[in-house]
């Protein structure tokens, strides 16, 4: 079996640096799973960057309401997913001719920075918006020294 570990692009840039460790580690876990992420394109999403530490994950989600959608965040994974469904019954009096409406089981895992905030989340229109916010640690911005 191969170690994709050991032939990971990111280690040869790990002497250069230090207390990186875990972000490299982080490229190395998202690139082994991204031919699957990419495969997998439903439900459609936006992430909208409204200014320099807000931004918002927008998903398409016609049909679903707030009780079938269901929104986590832990270890730095944001995780959308619907509830598992039993399989569609029809009434007696009905027969569905084409079935062009998606309403299945999805999951969709975004990695979020240590430094940004899950703020919500609300599902209006067929829109789920989940709000993020960069938060700036007081000795992380920018200070201004009087010379003396």
């Amino acid at each position: 079996m191969t170690n994709y570990k050991a032939l990971s692009i990111f280690n040869s840039l790990k002497p250069f640096t230090v207390g990186y460790d875990d972000l490299f580690s982080h490229f190395d876990e998202m690139t082994t799973h991204l031919p699957h992420l990419t495969a997998n394109n439903f439900p459609p999403y936006n992430i909208v960057k409204h200014d320099s530490n807000k931004y918002d994950v927008e998903m398409a989600l016609a049909g679903y309401s707030k009780d079938d959608v269901i929104v986590e965040y832990e270890n730095n994974q944001l995780t959308i997913k619907s509830k598992p469904y039993p399989k569609d019954e029809e009434k007696e009096d009905t027969e569905t001719i084409h079935k062009g409406i998606a309403k299945r089981y999805f999951s969709k895992v975004f990695t979020i920075a240590d430094d940004v905030e899950v703020k919500g989340a609300e599902l209006k229109d067929g829109l789920l918006k989940v709000g993020l916010e960069r938060i700036v640690p007081d000795h992380k911005k920018a200070k201004t020294f009087e010379i003396k």
